[in-house]
């Protein structure tokens, strides 16, 4: 089962990678933190722009959140960016779509902003200047966390047009590049949701999700959905895109469409990478992050559920294909096809322009910020 659930996402996963590759390949990281030095909402909105312009690995997400934040981003605004890097990505959309439906699609692209600005006020409400000071201190310390190679990568073309950017001999070594290394950074989280999802859906009766998600009452099932999905999450260990097959199972079993959303945004705090704000931030920090983000991503969730009720949006039938999966030579087999020689060409560029080298330090923190191509 968690093979043909694989199946039946592959190509979205590669045409979302290798889009987020181009626009990753034409967006330079390195004026990150000038553009981002306030909590302002211009500041947010623009955190949010860089962060669906980047990477969907949450582990790398976090890891550049801080690199940021080090040199001179404002707090509340390097979290936005955050939120918006696994969140707002293109392929977490079109995963969605393909499992899902476009309904969830546009819930999680709506969601997400009001996520970000529900975070934004309770940092200014609850966050002390203190706390910040104490959180930077801890993260000049320089403590390895995961994926730091990864998220100080920048091999960005920067001259010419976007359309010179793209298509010239360096620009597509460099989508080459953060195609295959988005792809190592996020490959784990992707087998390990599709495993457990695939053992949900095969060993776990629907009667047990049923009741644990409250589905004969529909009020308290549309409150407790978004209090729930993040706790799920916290607990299955799964983030990145590798939590939306799992998302499906859930939706499959009865748990609310806020829920869905609200289980989706808490791939940010799942304990690997609690415990990781545990060594850039501090105790206090790290438990302040887990608080006021389950709070935004449950209010967000809990929003998102009540607008479309209003708007007649909510899907009627529970129908996921992640749980009656097949293969069979159909529309999705020729998709798959077509993009796996994508992936292949791609893949073909990075080992002929040295990307072996830098694969190696994927997960290395003594790294240089910026890596030369050969053409």
């Amino acid at each position: 089962m968690a093979f043909a659930m694989f199946w039946e996402i592959l190509w979205p996963l590669i045409f979302g990678f290798t889009l987020s590759a181009i626009v990753q390949a034409a967006v330079s990281k390195r004026e990150m933190s000038r553009l981002l030095p306030d909590d302002s909402p211009r500041s947010l909105a623009i955190a949010c722009g860089l962060g669906a312009a980047s990477s969907s690995c949450s582990y790398a997400a976090v890891a550049l959140t801080r690199s940021i934040f080090r040199k001179g981003a404002d707090f509340t605004a390097a979290m936005a960016f955050e939120l918006a890097s696994t969140n707002l990505v293109a392929e977490l959309g079109i995963v969605l779509i393909v499992l899902m439906g476009w309904r969830f699609a546009i819930a999680e692209f709506i969601g997400g902003p009001l996520m970000v600005v529900l975070m934004a006020v309770l940092f200014r409400l609850f966050l002390k200047r203190k706390l910040v000071k104490e959180a930077r201190e801890q993260a000049d310390k320089g403590i390895a966390g995961k994926m730091e190679g990864h998220a100080r990568m920048d091999i960005s073309v920067t001259e010419g047009t976007f359309a010179q950017r793209i298509f010239s001999s360096k620009g597509v070594t460099a989508i080459s590049h953060y195609f295959v290394m988005d792809w190592a950074a996020v490959w784990k989280d992707i087998a390990g949701g599709l495993l457990l999802a695939g053992a949900l859906a095969a060993w776990v009766p629907n009667d047990f999700w049923k009741m644990f998600f409250l589905a004969s009452h529909p009020l308290l099932a549309k409150l407790w959905g978004p209090i729930a999905g993040p706790i799920i999450a916290i607990v299955s260990f799964v983030c990145s895109v590798g939590n939306i097959p799992l998302a499906a199972v859930l939706w499959n079993g009865g748990i609310s469409f806020g829920g869905v959303i609200a289980f989706i945004y808490a791939d940010l705090i799942v304990l690997p990478i609690l415990d990781i704000y545990r060594k850039y931030y501090g105790w206090k920090m790290s438990a302040f992050i887990l608080v006021t983000f389950y709070v935004a991503m449950a209010a967000a969730a809990l929003v998102v559920e009540f607008l479309f009720q209003i708007l007649g949006l909510v899907p009627s039938q529970r129908s996921a294909q992640v749980v009656e999966a097949s293969i069979s030579f159909n529309y999705t087999t020729v998709l798959n096809l077509i993009f796996l020689v994508v992936a292949t060409l791609l893949l073909v560029r990075f080992f002929m322009t040295g990307g072996l080298k830098m694969l190696r330090k994927m997960n290395v923190s003594a790294i240089h910020s910026r890596f030369y191509l050969r053409k």
